[in-house]
C-alpha cells in the first residue's frame, strides 16, 4: 500500500486538525493494521479497496478477539482517512462509508433485590456523622436513581427540602434534570446536615464532605459502601452503581413506566434504559397487549 499517504495524513491531523500525540498514534496503529492486510492480499493502491475488502477486514478482526467498541474505533479512524483521501482526489468513494462493527452486548451490573437493600441501608446510627452522612448519600443514590460523580457532585442549593427535590447536572454543557427524592433519603439527609456546620468550611457549597471539610471523593464513598456491605453481611461486590441500577430495577418492576424511568436515569436515548435495566420483555408484551388500542384482542364470537 502507498505509505506516503499515511504520512501525509498524519500530517493533516497534526497541524489541521490539532489531534494530541496519543489520539494520533491510534489512528497511526489501526491504518497500519488495515494496510497490513490489505498488503497481504495483493492490493497496491488505496484506490483498489473495496466495500468487500473492508467487510473481510473487520471478519478478520472479529476473529482476533476485538470487541465492537474497538472494531468502531478502527472503522471510524479509517473513515476519517478515506475522508482525506476523497478531499485530497487521490480516491473516488469511501470503501467503509456503509461498513459496521458487530453489535457487541453490554455486560449489565448487577442488582440488589429489596430486602438486600434494606438490610444495606436501615440501622445507621443517625447521631455518627460517619453513619448519617454515609446512610443519607446511599439513601439518596438509591432514592433518585443517581450516578456517583452526581451524587457527590451536588451542592446546598440542589437541594430542596421542602418539596423533595434535587436538581442534577451531570456534566458540562448537559441538561439539567430536577428528580425526586423519597421521604427516607429525606430523613437521612436531615440527619447528616445537622453534622455538616462541623465538618464544612464556611464556603464549601458540597452537601457532601469528609472530615477535612471538602467535598467527598469518589473513591472514599466506593471504599465505604463495600466495607458496609461487609459489615452487614452482604457476600458479594457492591458499588454505588449497582444502587442506581438496583433503583432502576425496582422502579421498572413496580410501575413498568419506562419513559419516566428514562427521565429519571437522565438517559438521552431510550434504548440505553432498555439495556441499563435489563427489561422482562414478556411483561412489556403483556403490557402492550393490553395498553396498545390494535394490540387488545377482544373475545367476540361474533368476530372468532
Amino acid at each position: 500500500m502507498e505509505r506516503g499517504w499515511l504520512e501525509r495524513f498524519d500530517r493533516h491531523l497534526a497541524s489541521e486538525r490539532r489531534l494530541a500525540e496519543p489520539t494520533r498514534r491510534r489512528y497511526r496503529q489501526d491504518l497500519d493494521a488495515f494496510a497490513a492486510f490489505c498488503t497481504d492480499r495483493g492490493l497496491a493502491s488505496w484506490a483498489a479497496v473495496t466495500h468487500d475488502v473492508v467487510r473481510a477486514w473487520v471478519a478478520h478482526q472479529r476473529r482476533r478477539g476485538l470487541a465492537g467498541r474497538t472494531l468502531g474505533r478502527q472503522l471510524a479512524a479509517l473513515r476519517s482517512f478515506y475522508r482525506f483521501l476523497i478531499r485530497e482526489g487521490a480516491v473516488a468513494a469511501d470503501p467503509a462509508a456503509e461498513v459496521r462493527p458487530p453489535q457487541t452486548r453490554r455486560r449489565l451490573p448487577g442488582t440488589l433485590d429489596p430486602d438486600e437493600v434494606a438490610g444495606l441501608l436501615d440501622g445507621a446510627d443517625p447521631g455518627d456523622p460517619l453513619q448519617a452522612r454515609d446512610a443519607a448519600l446511599y439513601e439518596l443514590i438509591y432514592s433518585s436513581g443517581l450516578r456517583l460523580s452526581e451524587v457527590i457532585g451536588l451542592n446546598m442549593m440542589d437541594l430542596d427540602r421542602r418539596d423533595g427535590l434535587v436538581r442534577v447536572l451531570r456534566g458540562k454543557g448537559a441538561k439539567d434534570r430536577v428528580v425526586p427524592v423519597g421521604r427516607q433519603a429525606l430523613r437521612a439527609l436531615d440527619a447528616w446536615l445537622r453534622h455538616r456546620p462541623a465538618w464544612a468550611s464556611a464556603e464549601e457549597t458540597a452537601i457532601f464532605v469528609g472530615r477535612h471539610g471538602g467535598r467527598l471523593g469518589a473513591r472514599t464513598v466506593q471504599r465505604r459502601l463495600q466495607r458496609l456491605a461487609h459489615l452487614r453481611g452482604v457476600q458479594r461486590r457492591v458499588h454505588p452503581h449497582m444502587l442506581r441500577h438496583s433503583f432502576a430495577t425496582h422502579m421498572l418492576e413496580s410501575s413498568g413506566d419506562l419513559r419516566a424511568i428514562q427521565e429519571l436515569l437522565g438517559h438521552a436515548d431510550i434504548s440505553t434504559t432498555q439495556v441499563y435495566t435489563h427489561l422482562d420483555f414478556q411483561h412489556l408484551a403483556q403490557v402492550y397487549d393490553q395498553a396498545h388500542p390494535r394490540a387488545r384482542r377482544r373475545k367476540d364470537p361474533d368476530n372468532d
